[in-house]
């Protein structure tokens, strides 16, 4: 156990920690964290931003090299487009040879890039022009007969044959882009070639005499060409000829040349089978192999960049074939890092390329790296500022002030819960004990604040909520009254002109039965005093036949059987005003749900009946197996009433303003009802009319909300149907509809077990 003197001992170590080094050490420690976080964001961020921008520059240099390969192969395919509708037409004359060569010389000297243009016959007569010799400009080429003897023809400044160069065995046929168009029978690509190198002696005849003009030795990428053909048809679909085009594959290395992807960016094209079409290094793409120009592959290139780059690509990918979008991977290359991408490029007639974009990171890393080191110089110098500041600063201020300060910002946020300890200092003391009184004072003085605030808003929150529940319940009243009053009304009018209607009827139909008997027995009468007097006197004769006797003895039956139908269909509607009124079912017991909505639409049959602007609107019912349900029957049949003269109120207005939706000419309302397997009965109501706008759906329901003009509704119909069937029948009444579809109302009730309200 430790002793009194030792733990004196251990309070008076503790005391003589000085007060610099206990605000400074933390100060500190902070500062150099901050400043080795700075450090490592900056380089990271830093690093972020040069892969952000190598990815950015190499997809963009790659867009520019697609967009230049588009349009650069697009100049033989219209060429040979242009071509095969001079021949179509027959502005090409195969018969005139030489007018064919003027032909094509005049385009392969409008474009530099046509090693080759011309036509190829079905019987193997040629004709062309273009560059394929190394040293000559322009050329015209011919095979006159289809012998396969060829001849190559230096061109005047008009086209026309200069001189003959040289003549030779040719075999059209023979050449797999040929034969691929023809296979094909569209425009096909060949196989890229590459010229083998000539060595002619040329002499040409002039005005002042002999001039030698000879060849030069082939460039390094000047001679390696990307033949297209495409076949032509005669009306019969028979094979007319092939048009033909080289086009010199040159410019795409200048081109790529050309682009500025960095200081030392690199740009190389290839075939699947990685055979270099274009680089923008200063190695060639062609080598000679046995006295044969032949194109570098890319893993074979003289260039190490390139070389690597292709290596590191089918390492990645196992073969060039596998590589079908874009890529983007980063190799070392001489102990350096390297952004590449790689893009397949491809055009409708099978060219399949890849084009590479390799880019070092040192480019960018330069700056990124010079910035990074100022910052870090700069956090450093920031961090002993900062320690100085600390030290100086530490050495002025206490421990018991700087806990005041603290307590007091506290206050000045709300904090009131502050309180200082008590200081040997005497004056520190003092100053303590009023500060922890009136913080006492400010919290007592808050707390009370708070609690008469907290009464205050609970009493206007239960102001507020009892004024909103009197308002809801005084419209709801209001509605409730507005609706009972009208139907109150309406049902004891229905049931009393029902009552009045009804006992006349009765009269008469039950008077009909005696009518027609005595009217028999009389006929009888009549009948027998024509069997047994025949020969009437003259008078009575006379009589007989100005009353027509026959026909008022046949008509005469048919008026009594219209009679009786007549009394019969007056009967009927009583009988559905008196069900609809309902007048004595204002309990809750079982009714026929069918037998409502038949009363409903026998009274506004009249309103279903034909009019000068519409056709008869048509009722599809489609009534299920129902049982009787426990519901209040007169108010359901007030929403059938609702529903049903709002649908006809729709097809009416439809009509009107010719916007019925599904049959302008057959308004139709569609009845449907089913029992649920959870044992509801499922009612709904749909016509083809104009529908109801989205903005209207969301509103149908509300009291007083009506699109009916003044006079004509008051929005209260719906409203209280929502009430009748969700709060009297716990059920659920919704709508759908969309313009120029139609609405459709849907009542869900429960067939059993509804609780009395």
């Amino acid at each position: 156990m430790a002793s009194k003197s030792d733990k004196v001992s251990h309070k008076n170590s503790l005391k003589k920690i000085p007060l610099r080094l206990i605000l400074t050490v933390p100060f500190v420690l902070q500062i150099f964290a901050a400043v080795g976080l700075v450090g490592y964001l900056s380089f990271v961020q830093g690093q972020k931003a040069v892969n952000d921008l190598a990815s950015q520059l190499m997809e963009k240099v790659e867009l520019q090299v697609d967009e230049h390969l588009d349009k650069y192969l697009a100049l033989p395919q219209q060429l040979m487009q242009m071509n095969a509708d001079a021949i179509i037409d027959g502005q090409l004359n195969f018969n005139d040879q030489k007018a064919s060569e003027r032909y094509f010389w005049r385009q392969a000297k409008a474009f530099t890039s046509i090693s080759y243009i011309g036509y190829i016959l079905t019987d193997g007569r040629e004709a062309g022009a273009g560059r394929w010799i190394n040293g000559v400009d322009l050329l015209v080429y011919e095979n006159l007969k289809g012998d396969g003897k060829t001849s190559d023809y230096i061109a005047d400044n008009k086209g026309n044959r200069a001189q003959l160069l040289e003549s030779y065995d040719s075999d059209p046929f023979s050449v797999a882009a040929y034969k691929d168009a023809v296979k094909t029978g569209k425009l096909t690509w060949g196989e890229i070639f590459s010229f083998e190198e000539v060595d002619l002696q040329i002499t040409q005849s002039g005005k002042t005499g002999a001039k030698n003009v000879s060849t030069t030795n082939i460039g390094d990428q000047n001679y390696v060409a990307l033949p297209a053909r495409k076949p032509i048809y005669n009306e019969d679909g028979e094979l007319r000829s092939v048009v033909a085009i080289d086009i010199l594959l040159t410019d795409i290395s200048k081109f790529i040349s050309s682009l500025k992807v960095s200081h030392h960016g690199h740009i190389f094209i290839m075939e699947r089978n990685g055979l270099l079409i274009g680089s923008s290094s200063k190695y060639p793409i062609l080598s000679k192999v046995n006295g044969k120009t032949e194109r570098y592959n890319a893993l074979q290139s003289p260039d190490s960049l390139t070389r690597n780059v292709a290596s590191e690509l089918k390492k990645e990918f196992n073969s060039f074939p596998k590589i079908k979008d874009y890529q983007e991977i980063n190799i070392t290359f001489n102990k350096e890092c390297y952004f590449v991408r790689v893009t397949p490029w491809k055009d409708e007639h099978g060219l399949d390329w890849l084009v590479v974009v390799t880019v070092p990171e040192s480019d960018f890393m330069a700056q990124i790296n010079a910035s990074t080191r100022t910052t870090i110089i700069l956090c450093l110098t920031a961090l002993f500022i900062a320690t100085l500041i600390g030290i100086y600063t530490a050495h002025y201020i206490t421990q018991p002030i700087l806990k005041l300060s603290q307590a007091t910002e506290a206050i000045a946020v709300g904090k009131l819960d502050q309180n200082i300890p008590e200081n040997r200092v005497n004056e520190l003391n003092i100053l303590s004990r009023s500060f922890n009184q009136m913080s006492q004072q400010l919290r007592d003085s808050f707390t009370a604040l708070e609690q008469a605030n907290l009464e205050l808003e609970n009493r206007v929150i239960q102001r507020t909520e009892t004024l909103s529940q009197t308002l809801n319940e005084l419209k709801q009243t209001q509605a409730h009254l507005v609706q009972v009053e009208k139907m109150s009304s309406l049902g004891q009018m229905v049931a009393g002109v029902a009552h009045e209607i009804n006992n006349p009827v009765n009269f008469i139909h039950g008077n009909l039965s005696y009518v027609d008997n005595y009217t028999k027995e009389l006929l009888e009468l009549i009948q027998a005093y024509q069997t047994y007097f025949p020969n009437p006197p003259k008078a009575l004769q006379e009589i007989i036949e100005k009353i027509d006797l026959d026909f008022l003895t046949e008509d005469l039956n048919k008026i009594i059987g219209s009679m009786s139908t007549g009394t019969n269909r007056i009967a009927e509607i009583v009988l559905s005003l008196r069900n609809f009124s309902r007048l004595d079912e204002a309990e809750c017991k079982e009714a026929d749900i069918h037998e409502g909505i038949d009363s409903t639409l026998m009274i506004l049959q009249h309103r279903l009946q034909a009019k000068s602007y519409h056709s008869e609107i048509q009722i599809v019912k489609d009534y299920g197996q129902l049982p009787l349900v426990n519901c209040y029957a007169g108010q359901l049949n007030q929403v059938f009433m609702n529903i049903l003269a709002n649908a006809i109120d729709a097809l009416e207005d439809s009509v009107i303003n010719y916007k019925v939706g599904n049959n302008s000419t057959n308004p139709t309302i569609w009845i449907h009802t089913v029992l649920t397997d959870d044992n509801n009965i499922l009612i709904s109501i749909a016509d083809n009319g104009a529908g109801i706008p989205e903005n209207i759906l969301s509103k149908l329901f509300d009291p007083f909300f009506t699109t009916k003009p003044v006079g004509k509704g008051t929005g209260l119909g719906l409203s209280i149907s929502y009430q009748i069937i969700v709060e009297k029948h716990k059920g659920k009444i919704s709508c759908d509809s969309k313009l120029g579809e139609g609405t459709k109302f849907i009542i869900e009730i429960p067939a059993r077990g509804l609780l009395n309200n």
